[in-house]
């Protein structure tokens, strides 16, 4: 790994159904856009905000980071990401995505994505986190947390927002105590030659059934590798999740 050139990029749009702004929210007294740059920048010398907003833009220049203004027509965050390794990339061998609202993402998180790619095969890479047993059925049926299946070297076999796998015999409130479960944690590291690959590639029939754009690179024989990370980190979709992470922040209960 100490061979390989790593890039951070942060996908940011200003868009958003159900927080629109949501970059430039403020957050601690900085931007949510900066404090997640700022997270990143703790492990990453290079690392890129990707928008196509000339108000993120200006932000993110404004507190002394590094952006590329991208295409208003990508499909997904992983298209900007590679316009911007295109303009903004110096030869990096891999390209990381780590998401824009993710404030509170860790150094540890980032270590782990990156430990993936000592192993040479490595196309991609994602993290998971192992579902502790104790917590409430309930969260893992959550549809929006989605879940993954990974084989004994530490690929992924597949994601759905389904519990997977089915525990037969037994019932569901039980199934954590019977097998492991991993949740998948929404950043990924892509080989320079293989993103430039997975953004031709056209949507799939998992993908179209489940909405998650990983399925259309295991459909088309792409490898995923998975690290793991058992932190807990706050992703910030709506106004009351940020509400929570200021609380976090000050320290309230």
């Amino acid at each position: 790994m100490s061979e390989l050139k790593f890039i951070g990029i942060i996908p940011a749009r200003y868009a958003s159904t159900r927080f629109p702004g949501k970059p430039l929210a403020m957050l601690g007294g900085k931007y949510m856009i900066q404090r997640v740059w700022e997270q990143v920048s703790k492990v990453l010398d290079s690392v890129v905000v990707a928008t196509d907003d000339s108000r993120i833009y200006d932000a993110v220049i404004g507190f002394g980071g590094k952006a590329v203004m991208t295409s208003t027509e990508h499909r997904s965050g992983t298209d900007r990401c590679f316009e911007a390794y295109q303009k903004a990339g110096s030869g990096e061998d891999v390209i990381i995505n780590i998401q824009g609202d993710e404030p509170f993402i860790q150094p540890e998180q980032l270590q782990a994505i990156m430990a993936c790619f000592d192993d040479e095969s490595a196309q991609i890479a994602t993290l998971v986190r192992p579902f502790d047993k104790n917590r409430p059925f309930e969260q893992l049926q959550n549809p929006n947390t989605p879940k993954v299946v990974v084989d004994a070297r530490n690929n992924a076999c597949l994601f759905s927002r389904s519990v997977i796998p089915f525990v037969r015999g037994v019932e569901p409130s039980q199934w954590p105590a019977k097998t492991q479960y991993y949740t998948h944690i929404g950043m990924y590291a892509y080989r320079a030659d293989v993103l430039g690959e997975i953004t031709r590639l056209p949507q799939s029939r998992l993908e179209l059934a489940e909405s998650l754009e990983q399925l259309r690179w295991l459909e088309n024989g792409y490898k995923i590798k998975v690290g793991y990370s058992d932190c807990e980190t706050i992703g910030i979709d709506t106004p009351s999740d940020l509400e929570n992470a200021e609380r976090l922040l000050s320290g309230e209960k």
